[in-house]
């Protein structure tokens, strides 16, 4: 079974950082693009930033300059290092992967659980 894991999240003050991580696990042959969704209370789901399996990177406007998405191809790993946090940062964050998996060749887009950042003002 294929499986995103996310982790880092927590309570933060505006202004603080914190440091998301999301590593995937099971019948893997390779994963494409990696990206970091985010969803606060009554809004839509909305894409944070994303990173091709070449180090291509994506950011919403919102985030520029303020969050990092980067990965380790030989750890199945992404990461969001987020600084300069506003309380408006504050949803779920979701970890998003296109990969290839082992079983038939299939393409498959996989979803982590989430993870909650608070922003505290």
């Amino acid at each position: 079974q294929v499986q995103l894991v996310e982790s880092g999240g927590g309570l933060v003050q505006a202004g603080g950082s914190l440091r998301l991580s999301c590593a995937a696990s099971g019948s893997i042959l390779s994963i494409n693009a990696m990206g970091w969704y985010r969803q606060a209370p009554g809004k839509q789901r909305e894409l944070v930033a994303t990173i091709t399996s070449g180090g291509n990177t994506n950011y919403a406007d919102s985030v520029k300059d303020r969050f990092t998405i980067s990965r380790d191809n030989a750890k199945n790993t992404v990461y969001l290092q987020m600084n300069s946090l506003k309380p408006e940062d504050a949803a779920v964050y979701y970890c998003n992967a296109g990969m290839v998996l082992t079983t038939g060749g299939a393409y498959s887009t996989i979803w982590g659980q989430g993870t909650l950042v608070t922003v505290s003002s």
